[in-house]
């Protein structure tokens, strides 16, 4: 198999940079208060796993954590997974601690396309926050309601959600481009008592309407007593036809700014419900606590992404993806959100990086398929914009392949540390991620997360320290849901991340350790491929088809073919391309040469787009069930659905 494994490291801080990062002084602080003499990241993270008491103490003081109460435990019943407790007596709120400021500096800068500009002060965005808890009050929400919201990403969005967590209520969201039948498969199982929505959106140009649906939805979510419309992409857009909608002026009207009397709640009280991606089915609905979301994502900005006061923050996300959830969190770190909606490519594929210069970018975040199309279309930002504000490139969402580093390192920045993330809506969080105090190798993952004792177990449960296997978490950490909603006995919570290793959390994915104390990610282990029994990850395949310059994109399964299972790869080729016999035969000697003779497809099919969940991840499941005459449970939960029908009854297929 081709080797991914550069000679030398892309990038490597600075002393200066290391002795300024926020990871350093808390290695220090730990170091003064434990009495130990800890050097570097690969001893922090050891000692974080081996006493994590300790460490999420001593992260809590670091990061100055706001709480009524901390009490004096700090982990309960640490040897049950589930079932350990972290800081069991704590009483905090989690609004309180991202409402740091109040004063004029920068909060929020929204861009809406090229259609609108906004900035939002820290003083603005309180006031707001504290008008709409008001509202939410009079419309009868109070501890542990739900308040749900199908809303682009957007300042009163922020506003919303940090309302709803005042008042210990509870937070749920997804994007605007969402069906009907999208949003009650995820609402409709939560029985909101505040729906909030914008009055459409803006995508690629066009004004998408979001009345219409909200009429669609209302009569459908009886719980609702109150939907709130805020002004942005249509204006002069009538509500008074809905029934139980007002507009926000409205609901605002006669609230004035108050100083907010956060409610203090439990660490594990319900903060955001999220949603899995809903492709097999109904989309589970994932409860993360206060206290856990909070520790956790201040632990992944403060010491992973060394954010510090007065950066400028931007993650490219809709309202349901859990990065958005992520990015809001900086706001405790009393960072700048930079909030973007819609395309990501209009008015032209370089608007992302308009921002950035514009908006003097320190984290810039993105998809992982982001990065690839950039690359495809030639962009080349370090010689068209100025970048010299940006620090730290994360990306997420699929595995970073190592043509998409060197693209960064060559075309975007070449001072600038890479982190590739990876984690998911399962715990709003990072299993791994970057590391600010070390190096970055070419198509690596940089470290584990501290306090996270993330192993690679093989088929049998066993620990491996060579070569391929599942993703777990063997120790508890706070981030983990405190339940699914309507899973009273937590009977599918278990059945989700439990049963394959009692007691070790198993999350799905199929990865391996590297000699950099790193990881690779090889794809979804529910979808890894098995061609003559021999296991392999369909990213492996992705990394090397999509570096040619024929293919846009792609997407493999298995195809069930007598006893056996044979490889189908389906390719969306540049515009204006026909995959032929001879392109056919150049793919696959590729793959052949670069992976191994089992990777080699035996069929290759072009399409002309690729099924996607909203958030902008392939679906291979979907496409297999498809290939194999199965019916897709929940096409509504696709950004795309209709583009599963060129993976059906296709003649192909039924032919050696």
């Amino acid at each position: 198999m081709g080797s991914t494994v550069a000679a030398q490291p892309l990038w490597v801080p600075g002393a200066d940079r290391i002795e300024r990062a926020n990871i350093t002084a808390f290695v220090a602080e730990v170091n003064a208060r434990h009495d130990l003499a800890l050097s570097g990241y690969d001893e922090l993270h050891a000692w974080s796993v081996a006493e994590p008491a300790a460490f999420w103490s001593a992260l809590w003081d670091f990061c100055g954590i706001k709480a009524k109460a901390r009490g004096e435990a700090v982990l309960v019943d640490a040897d049950r997974m589930p079932g350990a407790r972290f800081f069991p007596d704590a009483r905090l709120n989690y609004a309180e601690n991202l409402l740091v400021r109040r004063d004029d500096g920068e909060a929020l800068v929204f861009w809406g396309e090229d259609q609108v500009r906004r900035r939002m002060s820290w003083r603005a965005l309180y006031d707001l926050t504290s008008q709409l808890r008001q509202a939410l009050v009079a419309a009868g929400v109070g501890l542990g309601d739900r308040v749900a919201a199908f809303v682009p990403n957007a300042p009163e969005t922020v506003a919303a959600m940090l309302a709803t967590a005042s008042l210990g209520a509870v937070w749920s969201s997804c994007s605007p481009d969402f069906g009907v039948e999208g949003v009650l498969d995820r609402f409709g199982q939560i029985e909101p008592k505040v729906l909030i929505s914008a009055d459409g959106y803006f995508y690629n140009g066009r004004v998408v309407d979001s009345i219409e649906r909200l009429s669609a939805l209302l009569p459908r979510l009886p719980s609702v007593r109150q939907a709130i419309v805020f002004a942005y992409a249509r204006p002069d857009a009538a509500v008074d036809s809905v029934p139980g909608a007002v507009r926000l002026d409205d609901a605002l009207a006669g609230f004035s700014a108050q100083d907010i009397p956060f409610d203090p709640v439990s660490f594990n009280h319900p903060l955001f419900i999220m949603y899995s991606s809903g492709t097999t089915g109904k989309p589970k609905c994932i409860v993360h606590g206060v206290g856990g979301t909070l520790l956790q994502l201040r632990k992944e900005h403060v010491l992973h992404c060394d954010i510090k006061p007065g950066d400028r923050v931007f993650y490219f996300t809709t309202c349901g993806w859990m990065m958005w959830n992520w990015l809001t969190a900086a706001l405790a770190s009393q960072a700048t959100l930079l909030l973007y909606d819609g395309s990501p490519f209009h008015p032209s594929r370089s608007v992302l990086f308009d921002l950035a210069q514009a908006e003097c970018t320190t984290l810039f975040g993105t998809a992982a398929k982001f990065i690839d199309s950039c690359g495809k279309a030639g962009l080349e930002p370090r010689r068209s914009h100025d970048l010299s504000s940006l620090r730290l490139i994360t990306s997420t969402g699929s595995p970073l392949c190592p043509d998409s580093f060197d693209y960064v390192y060559d075309k975007i920045k070449p001072d600038v540390q890479l982190a590739s993330i990876s984690g998911g809506t399962d715990i709003i969080s990072c299993f791994v991620l970057g590391n600010p105090i070390g190096p970055v190798w070419r198509g690596e993952i940089q470290a584990r997360g501290l306090g996270m004792a993330v192993d690679v177990f093989d088929d049998a449960g066993r620990p491996l320290r060579g070569g391929k296997g599942e993703l777990v978490c063997t120790r508890p950490f706070p981030s983990m849901p405190i339940g699914f909603w309507n899973d009273p006995d937590g009977a599918r919570y278990r059945a989700a991340y439990f049963e394959r290793f009692p007691g070790v959390w198993c999350h799905g994915d199929y990865v391996e350790m590297t000699e950099h104390g790193g990881l690779l990610i090889h794809g979804r282990s529910d979808a890894v491929l098995n061609p003559g029994g021999v296991r392999i990850g369909t990213a492996e395949i992705y990394r090397q088809v999509e570096r040619l310059p024929e293919v846009e994109e792609s997407i493999v399964v298995g195809q069930d073919w007598g006893a056996d299972e044979r490889v189908v790869l389906f390719v969306r080729l540049r515009a204006g391309l026909v995959l032929d016999e001879a392109l056919v035969e150049h793919i696959r000697r590729h793959i052949r040469a670069e992976c191994s003779p089992r990777h080699v497809p035996a069929k290759v099919l072009q399409v002309t787009d690729i099924p996607r969940t909203r958030s902008g991840k392939i679906v291979e499941l979907a496409v297999r069930a498809t290939v194999h005459g199965e019916a897709v449970k929940n096409r509504d939960a696709l950004a795309n659905p209709h583009a599963l029908d060129q993976y059906r009854d296709r003649p192909e297929l039924s032919k050696d």
